[in-house]
């Protein structure tokens, strides 16, 4: 009767190792099921950013560019307006500049 009281307490070892096994294997598999929808979570949020931050740099090159017709009429009037003030200057002592040039070129030194 020992024998038999002994290959029951050695099955139901048995039972409760093969019971433990399929928790941990269970319990195994659902975490890598986690990992798994973690990481796809985590990609999606990453591809969510990725589209915001490429769209954010798509709003300001048009705002820059939009920005760049206004900045190079800007910087032509301002052209002109250099232009027509050097104009003006060189008018003004061009005379001054010529009578210069005469007295020099006709002055004659010993």
């Amino acid at each position: 009767m020992e024998v038999n009281r002994g290959q029951g307490g050695i099955q139901q070892l048995l039972a409760a190792e093969q019971e433990a096994q399929h928790i941990v294997n269970a319990a195994r598999n659902a975490k890598m099921a986690r990992l798994k929808q973690a990481k796809e979570e985590a990609e999606k949020e990453i591809a969510e950013y990725r589209a915001q931050v490429e769209k954010e740099f798509q709003r300001k090159v048009a705002e820059s560019s939009g920005d760049s017709g206004a900045n190079v009429k800007r910087l032509e009037q301002e052209t002109e307006a250099k232009i027509h003030h050097l104009k003006n200057e060189a008018a003004r002592i061009s005379d001054d500049v010529v009578q210069m040039l005469l007295k020099h070129v006709t002055t004659v030194k010993n």
